[in-house]
């Protein structure tokens, strides 16, 4: 089922898509000056805990950069009274649901502003794979405009004003595509690729390639709407001047989103001691532990 529409929005967690309609361009309030935002690292992924008014125990979120806007569970949104917005179709990987936008909602973690407005989706699918409440996803909105720190030693997010670099750091470019961001990559000695900036993805590396001469060694079953097995296999990957061997790697033959190569995710991100996501210059600064 195709879907038109003025952007297309991605959720992710481990190897989930969803594609769906909404209207893109919301972003949260710029935090203040050299703002620090505390996450736990658990289970793969980054967990936040966010305050709204409506709710008297912190909401869990997960910081997931490879979707466009960020998402409410729609179980989260009832519980906390908030209405719906208008009914969209959501395209899932071989199967559809629906979600509903906008959802408004007064939101804040710690002394920073998060998005006002958020897609209503039924999470319950990936809730079963967590060990908490999972409430929603904070998306690429979150991070749009801004230069925001992943500090994987302390667990902390830093919004920066601006950035410092050290002589060991990897200076890369940055690219929006479809409302997210992409880092280029050289994965077995091929040409640079631009795989997506995902803080969604658990794994490594999801590869798009046509190359018949990768050796799958495995499947590994996929969390999402349809059950998916990903053939698995290990990849050496440099990001700059920086090589990673025997990665990880989830191979595809067909595009995950048109124009782009792959997911990068939090597997391979954490061997950096920082991640620095420069919206505003369009770069992404690694700096190797």
């Amino acid at each position: 089922m195709s879907v038109a529409a003025p952007g297309a929005v991605r959720v992710s967690l481990n190897i989930l898509w969803l594609c769906f309609a909404a209207f893109s361009g919301a972003q949260a309030a710029a935090p203040s000056s050299e703002a620090a935002l505390p996450f736990e690292y658990a289970e793969g992924l980054l967990w936040v805990q966010i305050q709204v008014p409506e709710s008297a125990r912190p909401l869990n979120f997960l910081f997931d950069s490879g979707a466009e806007i960020s998402v409410i569970n729609a179980d989260t949104a009832a519980t906390l009274g908030l209405s719906g917005g208008e009914k969209i179709q959501v395209q899932g990987v071989q199967s559809a649901t629906t979600g509903h936008w906008p959802v408004k909602l007064a939101a804040r973690a710690g002394s920073v502003e998060l998005p006002a407005k958020y897609l209503s989706l039924d999470l319950s699918q990936l809730a079963h794979a967590c060990s908490r409440p999972l409430d929603g996803l904070l998306g690429a909105d979150f991070i749009r405009g801004k230069i925001v720190e992943i500090d994987f030693l302390t667990h902390e997010l830093h919004f920066r004003d601006q950035i410092a670099l050290a002589k060991t750091d990897i200076d890369l470019p940055l690219k929006a595509s479809r409302n997210c961001f992409c880092v280029p990559i050289r994965v077995n000695g091929h040409k640079k690729q631009w795989v997506r900036l995902d803080t969604g993805c658990v794994t490594a590396l999801q590869w798009v390639t046509a190359d018949a001469g990768v050796s799958t060694k495995s499947e590994k079953p996929a969390i999402g709407l349809a059950g998916l097995a990903i053939p698995q296999t290990q990849t050496t990957v440099s990001l700059g001047g920086k090589q990673f061997d025997q990665v990880p790697t989830g191979i595809h033959r067909l595009a995950i989103f048109a124009g782009e190569a792959g997911l990068l995710g939090n597997d391979l991100l954490t061997r950096f001691k920082t991640v620095t996501i420069d919206t505003k210059s369009a770069r992404i600064i690694l700096s190797p532990m």
